[in-house]
């Protein structure tokens, strides 16, 4: 406890009696009664040989029940195992290395660290440090080529964690970096340590090869990325059509579905080739394990089939497209579920252009808006 606020009330003898009372604040000075906490209480670490001076190997965490000015900062003193001087300890309490390691010549140091803090007297606590020498990375990193494709309203894109690059390496230690040739950094972004895609506000329509690389820190392998950018036009929405279907997961759809189903939905709905299919959104019916997915067809002439038409056509062709995903239901009326006669019936869809969802696997992204439907009985 830092301290005590104490009221204090002196009281007379008198009739009536009177009194008054006063604050007393009592603040309780810290001793330096506690040494640092290394946390874990000893360190293994590993370092590949052929390695540059100056490689990070270890980040030591130490902390101090003391008050801040009895606690940090700490003073890191390597007391023993560094007599030829192999490694250097920096004030933040990384450990890097001051030689190019060599497997052949050791394979395993261990050394005895000090942290001292900043109290008075001051207070010291020591662990260990095992570092293994292993041999230089012998594999490349391997990485799954990436497509992703965004769905947003025109000139509307918020921008976004877009997809994952999903890379391995047979090096036990290898720790993989990401990184994104420099030109592309105005529209887009890549964690180096995740391999996560962001993609910065303001996409055009189009197409974007991005330049990605992961390195292992001897190796480095390009990476196949291709974003597809589709901006919906308002004239859409108002002839969507939804296919529901049964026992299906967004990720599952994207990953597992969606190429096949766009294919065989394409050869069901479109009366010419030059016909385009827009795949608007996917999302998950709220309480269920179904997935809606919106979509419409632009004609080559420019315009968009009406919804009754597509039904028809989809109704037709339901057995051939279930061969590729079961279907629950595709949503024949307006006011699907509502008990009242389809002329007296009215729908609206809106579409959140913020509010993006990400259905990413290890080899399709698919990005796109959240939907509303709205449906009400008229009089």
């Amino acid at each position: 406890i830092s301290g005590y606020s104490l009221v204090v009330q002196a009281r007379d003898s008198g009739t009536p009696p009177l009194s008054s009372s006063v604050t007393v604040n009592v603040d309780i000075s810290d001793v330096n009664d506690n040494s640092p906490v290394f946390t874990p209480a000893n360190y293994t670490a590993v370092i590949q040989e052929n390695k540059p001076v100056g490689t990070s190997i270890l980040q030591l965490v130490v902390t101090d029940k003391d008050s801040f000015h009895n606690g940090p900062p700490f003073t890191f003193t390597i007391l023993t195992g560094n007599e030829e001087e192999e490694f250097t300890l920096d004030p933040h309490g990384v450990l890097r290395s001051a030689v190019i390691f060599k497997h052949m010549v050791s394979t395993e140091y261990v050394l005895c660290v000090q942290a001292k803090d900043s109290g008075k007297p001051q207070q010291v606590s020591h662990t260990y440090v095992q570092v293994r020498v292993i041999e230089e990375s012998i594999h490349k990193p391997t990485a799954i080529p990436l497509e992703i494709f965004i769905v947003t309203m025109e000139d509307d894109f918020p921008g976004g964690v877009i997809g994952k690059i999903h890379a391995t390496d047979q090096d036990v230690y290898d720790v993989l970096t990401y990184t994104l040739n420099s030109e592309q950094k105005s529209l887009f972004k890549v964690n180096g340590h995740d391999g996560k895609i962001i993609a910065l506000g303001g996409l055009d329509n189009g197409k974007y090869v991005l330049n990605v690389s992961v390195s292992d820190g001897r190796f480095q392998v390009p990476i196949d990325v291709v974003v597809h950018v589709e901006q919906l036009l308002q004239e859409m929405l108002q002839n969507t059509v939804t296919i529901r279907f049964e026992n299906v997961s967004p990720e599952d759809f994207v990953g597992l579905h969606m190429h096949g189903f766009r294919r065989t939905l394409r050869n069901a709905v479109l009366s010419q080739k030059q016909d385009s299919l827009h795949i608007i959104s996917i999302q998950p019916v709220t309480g269920s394990s179904q997935l809606d997915m919106l979509f419409a067809v632009q004609m080559h002439s420019g315009g968009f089939y009406k919804p009754a038409y597509l039904i028809q056509k989809l109704t037709n062709a339901r057995r051939h497209l279930e061969n590729v995903i079961r279907i629950s239901t595709i949503l024949e009326k307006n006011c699907s579920g509502l008990d009242c006669q389809e002329q007296h019936c009215e729908q609206s869809l809106s579409i959140d252009s913020h509010s993006l969802m990400t259905y990413s696997t290890a080899r399709i992204s698919f990005v796109c808006p959240r939907f509303y439907r709205n449906v009400r009985c008229m009089c």
